[in-house]
């Protein structure tokens, strides 16, 4: 049985001015930094064998934080890749997110992410992100699984590896508890530095316990 460490990174500037950040990236703030240190603190007696995360800075950023506190940090190595990114917005990146969910939402009758998130599902808003986008580069549900699952294979292949740290995005976790949760409510969201533990067994069952929690 592995389990996974999922912790969603620190709080970034887009994440303070409320902005949608998927494949763009920006610093940890500062108390972005404290919860990465938080984080770690709460993980810190967790016998990592390896610690993954998203190859976006964020994310990588606040990996190398939470190995400093562990008790295995000398011998663990963190893998950075790009199969554990936060979803692909396309055109909405870096746009306000109020103002670009309703982009998304509206013509289905939505006018807030909350409403849209608490009633529909999550590989359908994907869909939706996608059609909305001008440019219609955005991931929709079948391109964004296609990656995580791949990211997932690669975990699953690990021989050895039981305790596992994954630092990744937040709509990603969210994707992860609509997926794989017994009915995890979806807003709200995941807190940043926020713990989501899951579990895999050895013939790919996957579950998800506890989530969302800052302390163990």
């Amino acid at each position: 049985m592995k389990r996974i460490y999922i912790v969603r990174h620190g709080q970034t500037y887009i994440n303070r001015y409320n902005k949608m950040q998927g494949w763009c990236d920006t610093p940890l703030t500062t108390p972005g930094i404290e919860g990465a240190e938080e984080a770690g603190k709460a993980l810190s007696e967790v016998p990592f064998d390896i610690a993954l995360s998203s190859d976006l800075k964020r994310a990588s950023d606040t990996c190398e934080i939470i190995m400093k506190y562990n008790a295995n940090k000398d011998e663990l190595q963190h893998i950075a890749s790009s199969f554990f990114r936060e979803q692909f917005y396309g055109y909405f990146e870096g746009m306000d997110s109020e103002m670009a969910w309703r982009m998304i939402g509206g013509s289905h009758g939505y006018g807030t992410r909350q409403e849209m998130f608490a009633h529909e599902s999550i590989d359908t808003i994907k869909d939706w992100i996608k059609e909305a986008d001008p440019y219609h580069q955005a991931e929709n549900a079948e391109e964004y699984w296609a990656r995580l699952d791949d990211g997932f294979k690669l975990i699953s292949q690990l021989d050895g590896a039981e305790n596992i740290l994954l630092v990744t995005h937040g709509f990603t976790i969210r994707s992860l508890w609509y997926r794989y949760g017994d009915h995890i409510p979806l807003v709200p969201g995941p807190k940043n530095a926020s713990i989501t533990i899951m579990t895999m067994s050895e013939k790919g069952e996957i579950k998800i316990p506890k989530w969302n929690l800052m302390h163990l």
